[in-house]
């Protein structure tokens, strides 16, 4: 049998034999909730769906209001986990407990391996080495990673020319980028590219765009997601350099919002809100906090109603489209796009009224009413004012009503290191169904027979 042979079936057996693992987990993280320890396991997934939604709970009054129900919220959240699990120490329960939540987990680590699958859809062909690249830097961007790397220093050794985005002198224009990428590309700039954040990112790789031009992402920003979702060194951004000499080219999605390009999400209602406050660049948390009441307030806050595609979204609170759907309802707390080509948006949406939803959407998650996760290949978004604060990629904008989001398949050359350590694939949500179907073979019917 040939080395060939052998990974073939490697890669055919591997997702069954982690999706049998899957199943087994989670058969003995029920099992494990009343044996060996004594029996309790009704306890202790009632106390602890009642924590989360007591937790959830405060949460939400710790958002929603100021003075002392605030200060109730907080301690409602701090101490609902302290008292159950005090009380599954009283009752002699928290062996089992923690028995069951470490077997959990491994149920879903393999389920997430055994869907996990290698990266499709991008066709990656070797780059050519450019012979006039042009990098955007901004200095600031990141906390100065452009000057902790040496980016300028090394992409020159490489051969490009780097522009500095200067911070703008008092009560002058911030720097026009798109205008800076326009000139590059009439003095003969065939790649472009960018040392900053992922909104000046967007402005340059629309540029690159119009011009059909390989466009080169260097992970010098605060969050570098589009970065991440390329598989790039987020901790080391001159190794996104080496795409300068030994490249590939891939095609991926750009997004359109109002006529204003974006490579990874655009955020109407509550946190475009915030975002548009100039104090909140400063005291990100503290501005947050203050403007939350007002903007959950059921009375006062603002209200957004949305048509993806044809499906309508009503009075919602927040709604995030994305450049490609992440595969984690929240994407902010670190979930990945798997795909950047695929072609669609993708929408969440949230409506969170009061206490009973805030505790409902902690307990079945994207299962709730008050979140709906769709795609779409159009977004259309409107109020009841004449114009929108939008956060796009980040940035503070305003736009005029209704707001119209869009996608362009393919639309962007990227050119990406060879050896790039982010590629692990991210896996797709969890999918028990799927999962039975790995583990026991394909003729599997839904009501559990064997064809």
């Amino acid at each position: 049998m040939t080395t060939e042979d052998r990974d073939r079936i490697r890669r055919r057996t591997r997702p069954r034999l982690f999706a049998r693992c899957a199943l087994l987990a989670a058969a003995l993280a029920v099992v494990s909730l009343f044996v060996p320890f004594g029996s309790g396991g009704l306890l202790i997934v009632a106390s602890g769906l009642a924590g989360l939604a007591l937790c959830a709970a405060g949460v939400w009054w710790f958002l929603a209001h100021r003075g002392p129900v605030r200060l109730l919220g907080a301690l409602l959240a701090a101490a609902t986990p302290v008292a159950v699990l005090l009380l599954y120490v009283d009752r002699g329960l928290w062996r089992s407990a923690l028995t069951s939540l470490l077997l959990w987990g491994g149920a879903l680590f393999c389920a997430r391996s055994a869907l996990r699958h290698p990266r499709r859809g991008r066709r990656v062909r070797p780059a050519p080495r450019p012979r006039r690249p042009v990098l955007v830097m901004n200095p600031q961007s990141g906390g100065g990673k452009v000057g902790r790397f040496e980016l300028v220093e090394k992409a020159e050794r490489l051969g490009a020319k780097v522009v500095l985005l200067d911070p703008p002198a008092p009560g002058e224009e911030p720097v026009d980028v798109t205008a800076l990428a326009r000139a590059a590309v009439a003095e003969g700039a065939d790649l472009l590219g960018v040392a900053g954040g992922d909104g000046t990112q967007a402005l340059v790789a629309a540029v690159a765009a119009e011009h059909d031009l390989p466009f080169l992402v260097i992970s010098a920003g605060t969050r570098n997601h589009l970065a991440m979702d390329l598989g790039l060194d987020r901790s080391d951004p001159s190794r996104c350099l080496d795409a300068l000499v030994d490249g590939e080219e891939l095609r991926i999605d750009l997004g359109d919002v109002g006529g204003r390009p974006f490579v990874n999400t655009v955020s109407f209602g509550v946190y475009a809100d915030v975002v548009q406050r100039p104090e909140y660049r400063d005291a990100k948390a503290g501005t947050a906090l203050s403007m939350m009441p007002d903007l959950l307030a059921a009375d006062t806050g603002r209200r957004l109603d949305a048509r993806a595609d044809r499906t309508a979204l009503r009075d919602q609170q927040a709604l995030l489209v994305s450049n490609n759907p992440y595969n984690s309802p929240d994407p902010i707390s670190g979930g990945r796009r798997p795909r950047l080509d695929g072609g669609l948006l993708g929408v969440i949406a949230v409506r969170v009224e009061g206490v009973a939803q805030a505790a409902d959407l902690a307990v079945r998650g994207a299962q709730s009413t008050g979140l709906n996760v769709l795609t779409a290949h159009r977004v259309e978004v409107t109020a009841d004012a004449d114009t929108l604060p939008v956060a796009v990629d980040g940035e503070a904008l305003t736009l005029p009503t209704p707001v119209v989001c869009v996608i362009r398949p393919r639309a962007l050359r990227v050119v990406v290191p060879r050896d790039r350590p982010g590629t692990v694939p991210a896996a797709p949500p969890t999918n028990w169904y799927r999962i039975l179907v790995l583990a026991f073979g394909p003729r599997i019917r839904r009501g559990g027979s064997h064809g």
